[in-house]
């Protein structure tokens, strides 16, 4: 197993201004009739968040805040991989694992990573510490270049060999979100008794997107919604539909465009920031323009957006197979976070039932981006998940 190298997140000045010429030259689409969004994003919002990346946003600034952790770069069973590393401080820190989702970057977990790593300096007991492992999903952000199909489950894989081959750990936790939900939760149907146990923000079903049809979203699930619930779970489906149909069918396809056009790969990233956080239509209200910016710079400069789209044709390609048929799926002590307003979770009672769960927090506030969006709401759901196994 290669021993991780250590690197500083840097962005060629070649790049950045690449982006900025890119920028300028944007040829804008007509936007009419659509000051409610209903026809996608909004042009006037666009012109102005794309005006403040082009003269306003500080990337050296950023990237001075990403390089005061830790980054290592290696490679598991052939397959790049980057990771964040912050040690806990504490009698004894247990390991985590954190895993992102789409269009998250690791990045989304950053005020998150130094509370539960050194829980003593913000008003925690230090008795809570985790060393914190924050890795960019194959194909995203700095794992790249990838140039094989991986999806979730073979991640899971590649996180345990990480953890317990290239890191020495013997048991660890994990947490996830998004796609980081469905890894975090592959760990625990496969190597539950290498698990101190996991948490999640958005409870999952074992296979996504392993029926015959992976885009219709609701088809599988409609013999167990009620007939008042119906107009609610299609609503939801219309939030998220569109990016899943299209990653899983015809991604190649629309990376050509948003691989060239900076303002292209923005309104992409943005409808989904917009539409699956708690914001109530005001983007702003849970991501900052720098947030936002910072992610998307990521995205673009690292090239990445093809195989991050790529991620969801290889569910659908590369089905799930049962590691077992024991019952629940996901046998690991498990702590669920519920955050209502994202809309993903569309059956948590249902969901919840393939968890071994020893934790379940109803949160009145927040979304889909659960770390970015409520970070203090999340880890105190983390530490007290974790509280009573270690």
């Amino acid at each position: 197993m290669p021993i991780p190298e250590k690197f500083e997140i840097k962005i060629d000045a070649q790049v950045l201004d690449d982006l900025r010429d890119r920028l300028r030259q944007t040829r804008w689409a007509p936007d009419f009739g659509n000051a409610d969004w209903s026809y996608g994003v909004n042009a006037e919002y666009l012109k102005s968040l794309a005006g403040y990346w082009l003269a306003g946003f500080d990337w050296s600034q950023q990237e001075r805040a990403i390089n005061r952790f830790e980054h290592f770069r290696t490679s598991v069973d052939g397959i790049p991989i980057h990771f964040l590393k912050k040690r806990g401080a504490g009698p004894s820190p247990i390991p985590i694992i954190l895993t992102h989702g789409w269009p998250w970057t690791f990045w989304d977990f950053r005020d998150v990573i130094e509370p539960l790593a050194d829980p003593a300096a913000f008003g925690g007991s230090a008795s809570d510490a985790f060393d914190v492992i924050v890795p960019s999903l194959p194909g995203f952000g700095f794992s790249v270049p990838l140039r094989t199909g991986v999806n979730y489950w073979q991640t899971a894989d590649l996180w345990h060999k990480l953890m317990t081959e290239t890191l020495g750990y013997a048991r660890y936790a994990a947490h996830g979100g998004d796609w980081g939900a469905l890894v975090t939760s592959q760990l625990s149907h496969k190597y539950a008794a290498d698990l101190i146990g996991i948490h999640v923000s958005m409870p999952v079903w074992p296979g996504v997107f392993g029926q015959a049809r992976p885009y219709d979203l609701l088809g599988p699930a409609l013999p167990d919604i009620a007939a008042e619930d119906l107009p609610k779970a299609m609503a939801v489906e219309a939030r998220v539909a569109s990016h899943i149909t299209t990653h899983l069918l015809d991604p190649q396809t629309l990376a050509y465009g948003l691989h060239d056009s900076p303002v292209g790969l923005l309104a992409w990233l943005l409808e989904r920031w917009r539409a699956w956080s708690d914001c109530g239509g005001d983007v702003e209200k849970r991501f900052s323009r720098d947030a936002m910016l910072t992610n998307a710079t990521i995205y673009w400069a690292t090239e990445s957006f093809v195989t991050t789209a790529r991620f969801y044709a290889e569910a659908a390609r590369q089905p799930w197979q049962p590691s077992h048929h024991r019952s629940p799926p996901f046998e690991a002590p498990a702590g669920v976070s519920l955050f209502r307003n994202d809309g993903t979770a569309l059956f948590p009672d249902r969901s919840l039932s393939n968890y071994n769960l020893q934790f379940l927090r109803e949160r009145s506030s927040g979304g889909h981006f659960a770390a970015a969006e409520e970070p203090a709401a999340l880890v105190e759901d983390i530490r007290a998940t974790f509280r009573g196994l270690r």
